[in-house]
């Protein structure tokens, strides 16, 4: 199994680390499956926009929804977040060499989200890299039984691991 995570603690910085290494992997031609998100900031609250690409070249979907300048609940579209699912579970059949997915969030640390596509990559040898934040680490860590690699955020240490993981893969073929 080959997992492996990385943790930031500025606003976005997971999310801006993490579409770079996609797009820098994909510029060589590597193989990916996966989301990766980009937030843009909204004019009218302290609050952003939630797009996620599906890698590696699908549909941009927005998953957050607007609930209105005062409101405090989660803007997470729960409907648009199954649908990045469903079409990230789909790309798996394209025997990706690595999927990305931006965040291992409160709805994969409660059971939804892309958990399963989480567990059915590993499941067919795809080696997974994702973003977890520490609101949601002790759930990650129970979901991964501790198995997961903590990586150091920097695009050098993630590309450095995708190396490696891709020759013990080779070797092992």
């Amino acid at each position: 199994m080959h997992l492996a995570y990385v943790t930031t603690t500025d606003r976005g910085a997971t999310d801006r680390l993490l579409s770079a290494v996609a797009a820098h992997l994909l510029a060589r031609g590597a193989k990916l499956a996966g989301v990766v998100q980009t937030n843009t900031e909204c004019t009218d609250s302290s609050k952003c926009d939630m797009d996620v690409q599906v890698l590696p070249d699908g549909e941009t979907i927005r998953i957050s929804q607007s609930l209105g300048e005062h409101a405090r609940g989660c803007r997470l579209d729960p409907a648009a977040l199954e649908q990045a699912v469903g079409q990230v579970m789909a790309t798996l059949a394209d025997d990706p060499q690595l999927m990305i997915i931006n965040k291992f969030g409160k709805h994969e640390a409660d059971g939804r989200g892309f958990r399963s596509v989480i567990a059915e990559a590993l499941a067919q040898d795809i080696p997974v890299l994702l973003g977890v934040n520490g609101l949601n680490d002790e759930k990650f860590q129970a979901f991964t039984g501790g198995a997961a690699e903590q990586l150091s955020p920097d695009s050098e240490a993630i590309v450095s691991w995708f190396e490696k993981v891709s020759a013990q893969r080779a070797d092992a073929a």
